[in-house]
């Protein structure tokens, strides 16, 4: 808002080449390795939804660039009204299997709490690190200093102090939402799996055939997969949004947008389609 310029950006002008390639590269990692999640997130819930083969799933998957040019033709608010939809989608999921799992609330209520076992405690460190990494992922700041100037706001010091205070409330809002979309996650699990003593159900394809007979629920199972589904494209739409930021900004360089989506999803989409392959 300061500057005009988002992070990449500024990165680029504030470092020297070798620290800005080195950051470039990072990100890039950080974007492939979560493209690749959600690549095969996406696939699991079509075999899960439809019984298509994983591998068709994946290949299906990264046809979804075709979608995202038509809506950045429409403009950015077209973008940012699907993510919502999606997002949307998935906490009406976890929403009902919550309802569903009937978990005790004041246990939940203590686990929002700070506590020192989970620095002491090597297996609840990993699921906090985990929940953190999945709710503030490094490339999406780059991404949120660029989006916040797609905003309306005016070019004066007290309009971009107010542009500030309403853009720190928006990331706010949507970092508690996805906390708590994450953490619902672990909730229905505990509260399915764990409190009856199941606790050897690690597959995505295990737990989603147990939620509906455990719950009682015929929706339950199928309210998984779309919303695992609606995950592994809100998350994909984001990924390259944050891609183009990050190669223009660091780079210097504009690439067609179905460029830089073929390049993201072909890294994501190699190593995908080889473990399926080999290990199946």
């Amino acid at each position: 808002m300061a500057t005009g310029r988002d992070l990449a950006q500024l990165c680029a002008e504030q470092f020297s080449k070798p620290v800005r390639m080195v950051l470039w590269v990072l990100a890039e990692v950080a974007i492939a390795a979560c493209d690749l999640a959600e690549l095969l997130g996406s696939a699991i819930a079509l075999q899960l939804l439809f019984g298509l083969p994983l591998l068709a799933g994946v290949l299906l998957m990264a046809l979804d660039v075709v979608a995202l040019l038509l809506l950045q033709k429409k403009g950015f608010r077209w973008i940012e009204a699907l993510v919502i939809t999606l997002v949307g989608t998935i906490a009406l999921c976890f929403g009902a299997q919550l309802w569903m799992a009937q978990p005790e609330m004041a246990a939940v209520m203590r686990g929002y709490m700070p506590q020192a076992s989970v620095v002491h405690n090597p297996e609840m460190l990993y699921l906090a690190i985990g929940i953190l990494g999945a709710t503030v992922m490094p490339h999406n700041l780059y991404l949120h200093s660029s989006i916040v100037q797609t905003r309306a706001w005016q070019d004066t010091p007290e309009k971009k102090r107010e542009a500030v205070k309403f853009g720190t409330i928006d990331s706010t809002i949507a970092l508690a939402f996805a906390l708590l979309i994450n953490s619902a996650i672990l909730i229905v699990a505990a509260a399915t799996f764990h409190s009856r003593g199941l606790n050897h159900i690690a597959e995505i394809q295990d737990a989603h055939q147990m939620l509906s007979p455990l719950l009682g629920a015929s929706l339950a199972s199928p309210l998984f997969a779309i919303a695992l589904l609606a995950s592994g494209q809100s998350s994909t739409l984001t990924a390259t949004l944050a891609g183009q930021i990050v190669m223009e900004g660091f780079l210097r360089v504009k690439l067609p947008v179905w460029v830089r989506r073929l390049a993201t999803r072909g890294l994501a989409l190699i190593p995908a389609v080889l473990v399926i392959v080999f290990m199946g």
